[in-house]
């Protein structure tokens, strides 16, 4: 009975939303690896989880294609505000996307940010990719400076100093905060 009990409460932990952060349990051991699964995948399993430092490219395969692939090309961001950016020097810009394979907010959003990406064809170079367990946590040195409380995170650099952050929901939508964040200070 214990373990049932055990069992439900850490299901519960799990499901409950991107910003718990109570651990639910180890990180996926070592040399277990997310393998194809069929469509329908659950993503709260942790061997479906990406962490640490993520190549966007494992998003376009099984069984992370399931979310980004639909979301990437179903999102239609505004225009005008694509417009906008794409008039703005990028040159100095960097960002860093804080990410949970396992949240709904992440498999939402993220691909969104993508084509946002694609359609003012900024650099993948310039983008790092972060994948953190359930309890916020990522195997990456100093990551704890980041400060991460919720996923997704969308950390803009400048000349490597932070100008904002989107966190978890956009406030209007992901190109016009974009666009705000990175018109902040030039006015």
């Amino acid at each position: 009975m214990n373990k049932y009990l055990l069992s439900v409460i850490l299901f519960t932990l799990v499901s409950v939303s991107c910003h718990t952060s109570k651990p639910v349990s180890e990180a996926i051991s070592e040399g277990k690896e997310a393998t194809e699964k069929p469509a329908g995948s659950n993503f709260s399993e942790q061997i479906t989880w990406l962490l640490g430092y993520i190549n966007p490219v494992q998003f376009s395969k099984p069984p992370h294609s399931e979310w980004f692939v639909k979301g990437h090309d179903a999102y239609l961001p505004d225009q005008g505000a694509i417009g906008k950016i794409r008039e703005l020097n990028l040159d100095d810009l960097s960002i860093q996307i804080v990410l949970g394979t396992w949240c709904p907010d992440s498999r939402r959003e993220v691909p969104r940010f993508m084509k946002i990406l694609d359609l003012i064809e900024f650099s993948s170079t310039k983008v790092s990719f972060i994948g953190v367990d359930n309890s916020k946590m990522a195997p990456v040195g100093e990551y704890d400076k980041l400060e991460i409380e919720r996923v997704p995170t969308f950390i803009f650099l400048r000349n490597k100093v932070e100008a904002g952050r989107i966190i978890e929901n956009p406030v209007t939508s992901l190109e016009q905060d974009m666009l705000n964040i990175l018109t902040r200070n030039e006015n």
